[in-house]
């Protein structure tokens, strides 16, 4: 079979691709206008995560802990949250939304962080801080199932599950934009204002590139409200760009509301740009406008310099979260590329019926492999045993060292990425984020070229 969906063979991950469920809750939260969660295990369970999200956005980021220590983790650790609650509103006082965010220690341990909630709310809350308007969320992510994709998507759900609430039609479109960049927001805004359609984002996180005023301050934080939270009930339907960041909660959306949804698919080049636009114009009525149209135009004789004379038969591995993964793969095949190594990188049983997974097995004509519950070893591996040759790697900075020990370019994209400047501000998304990925790899194989000393004929100059 040319193309094939597998599990990795070797028990045991090295080198993972991505880390845990509570890191995708807090990358969640973080989305959320005056949140701050409480990650209820050790203090590295929010420290390490502080450190991603600072390495990939240059920027501080609030997150609090229960700070777990090793009594806790024998006789329970319950008392920890309600302490840690109380700390953090008397510290914060204009916080109105904090997310009780479990570890795999705390799971392990059984500490009920519903019952706790339940109780902060007829207590705490009515006793100390009745004239404020808080919520308490328990979110459940144990880190010993599933990954940070997996923990995003559970957390939006609950999110969305504890504030949506049924009042009058607000004319906006639910628009879950899954883990991306604020460069990716930006230009879905964009789209979306061309369209002259009003949407509510979630998460709002284009003000996580935030300024550095003349007072030195400069707070790092999401600008989704609780008001745009419980309007996601009343809107004109809701479109969520990935199925597993954010599939949950639009599935919870049309369940429960009866909204009009679609999912997917992730709108990485010319085609699937054009689908998100379809389905735009299909929820709200609106047409796609000329101006758009000409940027598609821009965009296709963007990608026509570079396809056929520099992109054609070039073979590419492609590791990160899964609907970019699979985007990636979908953007490649488009430029005449072979997408011949996938790797994602964790347990979801989903992956073996994803309808575009399923196209690819179907339509690719050349030896392709879908890796799951994969890591970074695997690629590592497999490039110094000869099995597979590239000449391009797409993903996020974890995987530099195959990259580099096997001296094969690899172009950044995903999270995170610290090893190059100023990335999260570029956009993958939309026409676009086409033009800049086509040509980010591009420039990358230029490079690669001058390195390894490969005739100037290629570029097409005499």
């Amino acid at each position: 079979m040319p193309c094939e969906i597998m599990e990795k063979e070797r028990t045991g991950i090295i080198n993972p691709i991505f880390t845990c469920q509570p890191c995708g809750a807090q990358y969640a939260s973080i989305g959320i206008k005056d949140c701050i969660g409480i990650v209820h295990g050790g203090q590295g369970c929010v420290m390490f995560v502080r450190l991603l999200f600072a390495q990939h956005f240059k920027d501080n980021f609030e997150i609090a802990s229960s700070s777990v220590h090793e009594d806790g983790a024998v006789f329970g650790a319950i008392d920890r949250v309600e302490e840690a609650v109380d700390v953090l509103l008397m510290r914060y006082p204009e916080v109105k939304v904090v997310p009780i965010i479990s570890t795999c220690a705390t799971e392990v341990i059984g500490d009920d962080i519903d019952g706790v909630v339940n109780k902060l709310n007829s207590g705490l809350l009515k006793q100390k801080y009745a004239d404020r308007d808080v919520h308490l969320i328990p979110i459940h992510t144990p880190s010993f199932v599933g990954s940070m994709i997996s923990g995003y998507d559970v957390a939006l759900r609950d999110f969305v599950i504890h504030f949506a609430e049924k009042t009058k039609p607000s004319g906006k479109l639910n628009l879950i934009t899954g883990w991306v960049n604020p460069g990716d927001v930006t230009a879905l805004k964009h789209l979306l204002a061309e369209m002259n359609v009003a949407a509510t984002v979630l998460f709002e996180i284009e003000s996580f590139d935030s300024p550095l005023m003349p007072d030195k301050s400069g707070k790092s934080h999401g600008s989704t409200t609780i008001d745009d939270l419980k309007n996601t009930a009343n809107a004109l339907g809701t479109i969520a760009l990935n199925r597993y960041e954010g599939g949950k909660a639009a599935k919870y959306l049309h369940d429960k509301f009866d909204l009009p949804t679609v999912i997917g698919p992730t709108p990485i080049g010319i085609r699937n740009t054009d689908i998100f636009l379809k389905n735009v114009s299909k929820l709200t009525g609106q047409p796609i406008p000329s101006s758009l149209v000409q940027e598609r135009g821009i965009a296709i004789d963007a990608l026509t310099d570079l396809t056929h004379m520099f992109f054609a038969d070039k073979k590419v591995a492609i590791y990160g979260n899964p609907d970019l993964v699979i985007g990636l793969a979908q953007f490649c095949l488009d430029l005449e590329m072979k997408p011949i190594l996938l790797l994602l990188g964790d347990d979801n049983s989903g992956y073996a019926t994803d309808s575009r997974l399923l196209e690819m097995t179907e339509k690719v004509d050349f030896d392709m492999q879908i890796i799951t519950n994969a890591d970074l070893w695997d690629l590592d591996g497999r490039l110094k045993r000869k099995e597979i040759e590239l000449d391009l790697i797409l993903g996020h900075s974890k995987g530099r060292w195959a990259a580099i020990d096997n001296k094969v370019p690899l172009t950044r994209v995903g999270f995170p990425t610290y090893d190059r400047a100023g990335l999260y501000r570029h956009p993958v998304l939309g026409y676009a984020g086409a033009i800049w990925l086509a040509e980010e790899m591009a420039n990358t194989l230029f490079v690669d070229m001058e390195y390894k000393n490969k005739k100037e004929w290629i570029l097409n100059v005499w």
